[in-house]
């Protein structure tokens, strides 16, 4: 995967998230892993076709998803991760990726849609992805750790 394609899911992600009340959004790093990962907690999952193909996943634990969706519902308490929570962090999700299709069309990558998301809920759960190794970035989102999965070719 060309590491250029991550770029504007930065710039997306930094763009965003200021947008829906988060004030400090740290990139932590950068890493790599295969097709296949584990995950506990929640995955957001949008798919990514046109010019480019491939899925960008947002993933936390569900303490982190919580709080996540109580800070964008102006801080509603969030003790359970039902409907309401899911929806408010698939919107996150979807607002990310439009705005990362939009930060693709200023450089040139033109045509892209996104899928509707869908949201994974699980412990010991595994994701596989349909590209031969994903960029991982970890962020810190108002002291919220937050992993978004690239794998676009």
């Amino acid at each position: 995967m060309d590491v250029n394609l991550i770029n504007p899911i930065l710039v997306a992600f930094a763009d965003i998230l200021p947008q829906i009340g988060f004030e400090k959004v740290e990139k932590k790093n950068i890493s790599l892993v295969g097709s296949t990962f584990n995950y506990d907690g929640v995955l957001i999952n949008l798919a990514v076709v046109g010019s480019i193909k491939g899925v960008i996943m947002i993933g936390m634990d569900l303490d982190s998803a919580k709080r996540f969706a109580s800070k964008m519902m102006m801080g509603m308490e969030v003790a359970d991760f039902d409907a309401l929570a899911q929806s408010a962090v698939s919107e996150m999700g979807n607002m990310v990726c439009a705005n990362a299709c939009t930060q693709f069309a200023k450089i040139g990558i033109n045509g892209l849609d996104i899928s509707p998301p869908t949201i994974m809920i699980g412990q010991g759960g595994q994701a596989t992805l349909p590209v031969p190794q994903t960029i991982v970035i970890h962020f810190s989102v108002d002291g919220i750790e937050v992993k978004v999965y690239v794998g676009l070719v």
